[in-house]
């Protein structure tokens, strides 16, 4: 109630009391309500004064290890193709059909050794004909050649008109050109002859014939077989235009045979017995990759090599000094940056920026950003921040 008076002034129970009294009392009623409401409010709006403040967050556990410098030896891979060194198409040169194959496929062959013959009759009876021609023209030369002859003589006698003596030396130089010609024709018609016959033009492995007995072929269709080297063999990898200048110089400088820079991992994981030796360098980078093709040479002594395997070149990377190395997983990446946390003083995390250089298995070369001795968080990365607190497992 003395809150309602103090609120609407309502005094009408106390009528009949001087005005002076009446407002004296009404401030005491005032008075005592605001002194019954304050530690009321006090109590509400001061509840939560008696909890003590929350102590620092725990530390965050995480795995660190110490930053070492150690062997920065390790490998990049390329994808490579076995091709041959050398490889030649056998084409026919002249039609006919296909009357003798004179080896097996897949067989290794030598230089100069016999592989096909095509049907001969017809370019035998041609070349018959061409000599009997340019003997005809033989005998002709022979006739033009005692007339001038003869003329020549009368005419040192002054006895015979010189016309006849222009005449005679005429025909004989028309019989000189005739037997060239003849000569010309037999010597066309004998090539065709021989090509009749194909022989091995270096020594290698031959593929299967893609032509059998009694075939047509003739000068411009598919190759009737392919023979190439095989020992050494080579691996063609694409390099990098950041790569070119590292193939060069491994080209240029002296190489050892038994050097294991440059190896050769088949199919399968398995390492290949002998190193490579890098061969050729192409004149010019592909415009549409930007890469270089690089020929790489393989001793292939067994054979276990074959043209147009697939297989990885790995080229070995190693520095005069040693370098600093941590585990990849300790390296986050953001916009394109990487960063490591590094535990400082009293157990807090920093972020560093790094400079990285080739990946080595699950490690990393770390170029610029961190010292030896550093310790670097490897597991937890997730559940850290620039600053934080945390508790140490050496890893």
């Amino acid at each position: 109630m003395l809150m309602y008076i103090a609120a609407n002034g309502d005094a009408s129970f106390l009528s009949g009391v001087p005005v002076s009294m009446t407002n004296q009392v009404m401030n005491r009623y005032i008075q005592s309500s605001f002194v019954a409401i304050i530690p009321l409010l006090l109590t509400a709006c001061g509840g939560k004064k008696d909890e003590q403040p929350q102590g620092p967050p725990p530390a965050t556990p995480v795995t660190v290890t110490t930053v070492t410098k150690g062997d920065a030896t390790y490998y990049d891979e390329y994808p490579a193709t076995i091709t041959a060194l050398i490889s030649v198409d056998i084409q026919p040169q002249v039609a006919g059909n296909i009357t003798g194959i004179f080896f097996q496929d897949g067989q290794r062959v030598r230089k100069g050794q016999k592989l096909y013959t095509i049907d001969a009759q017809q370019y035998q009876a041609n070349y018959n004909q061409a000599i009997a021609n340019l003997n005809v023209q033989k005998a002709n030369l022979n006739r033009a050649q005692k007339d001038a002859n003869r003329y020549n003589t009368l005419a040192s006698q002054d006895a015979v008109a010189t016309q006849m003596v222009d005449n005679a030396n005429a025909t004989l130089q028309a019989a000189q050109m005739q037997v060239a010609a003849a000569e010309a024709n037999a010597r066309a018609v004998q090539t065709n002859l021989k090509y009749t016959t194909i022989y091995a033009p270096m020594d290698g492995t031959i593929g299967i014939s893609q032509v059998r007995m009694g075939a047509a072929v003739s000068p411009g269709s598919m190759p009737l077989n392919t023979i190439s080297s095989d020992s050494p063999i080579a691996a063609d990898v694409q390099a990098d235009e950041a790569q070119i200048a590292r193939f060069v110089k491994l080209q240029n400088q002296k190489q050892n045979p038994r050097d294991s820079t440059l190896t050769l991992v088949l199919p399968g994981a398995e390492r290949y017995a002998y190193p490579g030796l890098v061969r050729i360098t192409d004149r010019a980078v592909d415009s549409q990759t930007g890469t270089l093709r690089v020929r790489i040479a393989f001793p292939n002594p067994n054979k276990s090599l074959k043209v147009g395997m697939n297989a990885n070149i790995r080229v070995k990377n190693s520095t005069d000094k040693p370098e600093i190395i941590i585990p990849y997983k300790a390296v986050t990446e953001q916009m394109s940056e990487y960063f490591v946390y590094v535990v400082g003083d009293s157990s807090k995390v920093s972020q560093r920026k790094l400079t990285l250089g080739s990946r080595i298995g699950g490690n990393v070369v770390v170029q610029k950003g961190l010292n030896e001795g550093d310790k670097v968080v490897t597991e937890g990365t997730q559940k850290i921040k620039d600053g934080a607190r945390v508790k140490t497992n050496l890893e």
